[in-house]
């Protein structure tokens, strides 16, 4: 779904975007999935190390990489 937006934008970032896209839309909307998916990533890379860190989790993790392996050779 898309919504139609007013925005303004710097003559000088008007000049950029004009000059590299013939679609202002597109490119705005290219930029910004970008931007997004490397705040994604670093929230989820920032949140792997979380979890590293944390020794309740580590221990939890421990007891259920023991569970999995239960009975797997029977």
């Amino acid at each position: 779904m898309s919504k139609k937006v007013s925005i303004t934008l710097d003559d000088t970032i008007l000049d950029f975007v004009d000059r590299l896209a013939s679609n202002r839309s597109s490119f705005i909307n290219e930029i910004l999935w970008k931007e997004k998916r490397r705040i994604m990533m670093e929230e989820l890379e920032n949140a792997y190390k979380e979890q590293a860190n944390d020794p309740d989790f580590q221990e939890e993790i421990s007891v259920w990489d023991v569970a999995v392996g239960d009975g797997l050779n029977a």
